[in-house]
This record gives structure tokens, sequence and C-alpha cells, in this order.
């Protein structure tokens, strides 16, 4: 077995290794809901809404950065440092809509990814659905941290399927071009509703959580000297490493977004096709039109995302709520020494897996954590801005003026976004 010993010990020293939480948490933000959000956008438009996704990173990675300088500096969580500064029910508002928002999200993320192993290997839905649920469960009650981050940074690769499903249909680049910085849109409430999906999708509460506390995780995994308030000499090369890692993770996720709209906008709108409801449906449409190979491309990647985007979920939920209420947590941490964190994240994927039996459909499910997120997206990004640029929580680590900016932006960006999304008319 010198072999595996040998492999493993290269894998560990491969340069994937070394990059942050940032590519975890930008990869995951293309869950199998989001790549649907996306398909739609490219059938329903066209290459009309590519220009959503040049906006929306820059908006994206400074609310990301912002939330790994709080878990790094002070060395605890979003919801940890929401609790010392701000009154309990704030805290407890947003931790139960979270919670509510992921599981249905996970509901409706592993629902799809049963359907597209439906497709792939021709077994029942409900039991490729039940097998990954508990394929995701076991391994982040199982295998510490340090080890199933790894095998999930190497899981990015699947976003690269997306990329090269370009490669197997005609693409006009001058148009994708102009299109993506002059888009031809008449602002509707089909448009406008597009939109908020989009940005809802791309900006998303359950990443502030996990950004936040997975560089908490790093420190105890990799051995780091702790929070930067009590360890100020290691701040600028790993304010540095935040930087790079979290705006090249965003980007990464975003250019993913974009490839996905791109590829169903010169397949499925082209064909006629607009109307998708799943990702699953998105990559049966592409078979007649694209052929098997731009097909199964497509499937893996949603099936790459999904092991990826559920473990997310479900973690995020749990380091909300055990900060809180003061519990241990941590993935690198034993079952029996974080039980209630463990036990957040067994109810959370169960409950999703239970909604594919129940009468609640997935679709719907998905609806309802897109309002929710809506809803609780706006003030968690005030209050995340708020504390990212509080000199009481951050002492001179603070986040830039620029990136402050950029946050209060995207809080009014999204406020509106929702506001259209809850009044319609």
């Amino acid at each position: 077995m010198n072999w595996l010993s040998t492999a493993w010990n290269r894998l560990k020293r491969h340069p994937l290794a070394r990059i942050g939480p940032g590519l975890i948490t930008g990869v995951a933000d293309d869950d199998p809901s989001g790549v649907a959000t996306y398909s739609q956008a490219g059938a329903q438009f066209g290459l009309d809404m590519l220009w959503t996704m040049p906006l929306a990173y820059p908006l994206m990675a400074a609310v990301q950065s912002m939330c790994a300088q709080i878990g790094r500096v002070t060395g605890k969580g979003l919801a940890a440092n929401i609790k010392a500064v701000f009154p309990a029910p704030v805290l407890l508002a947003v931790v139960l809509l979270l919670l509510i928002a992921n599981t249905l999200n996970i509901a409706a993320d592993v629902a799809v990814m049963g359907e597209v192993a439906e497709l792939i290997t021709g077994l029942n839905r409900h039991a490729m659905t039940a097998l990954f649920v508990v394929l995701t469960l076991l391994l982040q009650i199982l295998v510490p941290y340090h080890r199933y981050v790894f095998f999930l940074k190497w899981l990015t690769f699947s976003l690269l399927a997306y990329a090269a499903v370009l490669f197997t249909v005609h693409v006009p680049w001058a148009e994708v071009a102009l299109r993506t910085v002059w888009p031809r849109l008449t602002f509707d409430f089909d448009t406008a509703s597009m939109v908020v999906g989009v940005f809802g999708t791309t900006i998303s509460p359950y990443l502030f959580f996990w950004q936040a506390s997975e560089e908490v995780e790093d420190i105890q995994a990799k051995g780091k000297s702790g929070s930067l308030l009590a360890h100020p000499g290691a701040a600028p090369s790993e304010l540095r490493r935040i930087r790079w890692d979290t705006w090249g993770g965003m980007f990464y996720s975003d250019l993913t977004a974009y490839f996905i709209m791109l590829a169903t906008a010169v397949t499925l709108h082209v064909s006629g096709v607009t109307n998708i409801e799943t990702a699953a449906q998105a990559a049966s449409a592409l078979r007649p039109l694209a052929g098997d190979f731009a097909f199964s491309l497509f499937a893996a990647g949603i099936l790459g995302v999904g092991l990826m985007g559920v473990p997310v979920l479900a973690g995020s939920a749990a380091y909300a709520f055990a900060e809180a209420r003061g519990w241990e947590e941590g993935l690198e941490r034993r079952v029996q020494d974080a039980r209630g964190f463990y036990a957040v994240i067994a109810v959370s994927v169960l409950l999703g897996l239970v909604i594919q039996y129940s009468p609640i459909s997935p679709m719907k499910a998905l609806f309802w954590s897109a309002v929710i997120n809506g809803i609780v997206a706006v003030p968690l990004m005030a209050i995340v801005t708020l504390i990212a640029s509080s000199r009481s929580v951050m002492g001179r680590f603070t986040s830039s003026r620029p990136i402050v900016v950029l946050g209060w932006i995207a809080t009014a960006f999204m406020g509106g976004a929702a506001a259209v999304m809850l009044f319609p008319r």
C-alpha cells in the first residue's frame, strides 16, 4: 500500500491544497439550484442576461471578503460576532430564517441530483437522492475537516464541465461580447424577476456564514497562530491571502455562471426552448441539440457542484445555530464533542430528503428558499458591512473603504431586488 501513501502525500503537496475557503465557497454558490436559475436565464433571454455576471462579481466578492476577514481577524464565526454586537432577536431571526431557507434549498438540490443521476444511470431518482444524502452526511460527520475539505477542493474542477460544453457548440463570440455590455432588454416584470433570481442566487446568506466559519476552521486545522487581533504580526500575509483567495474563488464562480447562461443561450434559446425549471431539465434538453457529450458534461457538472453545495448549505446552518446557542462547533471536532452542531447538519440534510416524499414540490421549495434568502440577505449584508467596518470589533483590521462602499452598494441593490420580488406590482 506504499503507492497509496505516496499518492496521498503528493496530493497534500499540490498547490490546490494551499488554497483557502474562498474557492469552495465560490463553487458552492453554483449549486444545482443556481445552475437551474442560470440555465433559465440563458434559455429565456438568450445573450441578454449575460451582463448580470460582470455586475455581480465585485459585489459578491466584496461581501464574501468582508465575511472572510471577520472570521480571520476575530477568530469567531459570523453568528458569534452578530451575537456580540446586536440584540438577541436580530440573531434569532436571521438564524431561524437561514435554517428554513437552507433546508428547502437542500431539498431542491438533492432532488435535482437524483434526477440527473437517473438520466445518467437509469436508476431510480429517489434511490439516488437517498444515496447522495447519506454520502454527504457521512463525509461531514466521519471525516475530519482537514481531510474532507481537501477532497472538496478537488470537486471544484467539476465547474470546468460548463466551460467544456462551449467547445461542443457554435458560439458567436462577437455578439456575446456586445450583448454582455449592451443587452437588448425590456424592463418588464419578467426581466425584473429574472434579475432578482440571478442576484439572489449569486449573493446568498448561507455563503456568508460558511466563509467566516471556514476561516476559523483553517486557523485550527492548519495550526495558525489564532485571531489577528491576538497575533497582529500575521496580518499582512493573511489579509493578502484572503484577498486573492476570495476574489479568485468568486471570479471562478461568476465566470462559471456566465458560461452556464451562455451555453443554454446558444443552444436552448436559439432552438426555441425558453422554459427551464430544473438543472436536470436543462441537461436533458441539451442532448438532442448539442449531443451526448455536451449532455454528459453538463450533467457531471451538476453532480459535482451538488456534492459541494449540499455540505456547505448544511454546514453553514450548523455553524450559525451552534454559535448562536454557544455550542461547541466545527467540522474538525469529533461528533461526541459537538453533538448539537452535527445534529443540525443531520436534521437539515435528512429533512431535505424527507421533502422528496412529501406533497411539497422541490421547485416550490426552491422558490420559497429564494424568497427567504431575499428577505434575509439585505439586513444581513448591512450587518456584515457594519461589523467589518467597526473598530470596536475589528480593531485596526477593518475592511478598506472601497470594500465597504461595495458592501453598501450590494446591500442597496439587493434591497431593491427584494422589493421587486416581494412587491411586484
